[in-house]
């Protein structure tokens, strides 16, 4: 009996902790990670300031929760989609189209929530900062990983700049997520996936010709939402 009193505690604690989490993501993609608070958060859910203190302890222990729990949601909406197709361009694009639909899907209010905090953080120093930044480090990393299995399967060019082309996409990918947030612009996605297609085929050319009708084949002539 016991022991079924302490589950049942413990099950409830983690209910709790994700119905917070789920509030304290929302509220930093839109307003920062400082915009969250003990008080607020009990507040808003009905909560007792006391029992919510309890789960984080500190204001810095709940952003840095919030950061690790925004990282999973990312890598489900993200990341795992991709892993569904073989190594090559096709893997890339599913990559940056899954991207631009969770950020054009508002997963988050306030858009990426990557992004946002990256913005918020990118300037300051401490574990807040070093969680947003291994983030942050974490995706581009990814992204350089995942077109470097492309180029591997000859469907890049021999010679192509990994980190650069890297560098090119995810800035592509962010300008569409500002632009869309900034100015309620839904068409920004649309053209920051229509670049990336172009920066796609235009790095595919001068790879070997049988792979690279494979890749370019792969990919769709304009990304539509």
């Amino acid at each position: 009996m016991a022991a079924t009193r302490t589950d049942g505690r413990v099950e409830r604690g983690n209910q709790t902790r994700r119905l917070v989490l789920d509030r304290t993501m929302a509220i930093a993609s839109a307003e920062g990670l400082e915009g969250l608070s003990l008080g607020r958060l009990a507040t808003e859910l009905g909560l007792s300031k006391s029992g919510v203190f309890a789960l984080f302890g500190s204001k810095e222990e709940l952003q840095l929760a919030t950061v690790r729990a925004a990282r999973e949601v990312y890598i489900r909406q993200v990341v795992e989609p991709s892993r569904e197709l073989p190594a090559g361009l096709a893997r890339v694009w599913r990559l940056c189209e899954s991207w631009l639909d969770y950020s054009r899907r508002r997963v988050f209010p306030g858009g990426c929530f990557l992004f946002a905090v990256s913005a918020e953080f990118d300037a300051r120093s401490g574990p807040v900062h070093d969680a947003v930044a291994q983030a942050r480090l974490e995706w581009t990393t990814y992204v350089e990983i995942t077109l470097e299995k492309a180029r591997r399967a000859g469907q890049l060019r021999a010679d192509a700049d990994v980190p650069l082309l890297a560098f090119e996409l995810i800035a592509l990918m962010d300008a569409g997520n500002l632009h869309s947030v900034l100015f309620d612009d839904a068409g920004a996605y649309t053209r920051a996936g229509t670049a990336v297609l172009h920066r796609l085929r235009a790095a595919a050319h001068g790879a070997a010709a049988g792979e690279r009708a494979v890749a370019v084949s792969s990919l769709p002539a304009r990304f539509e939402v």
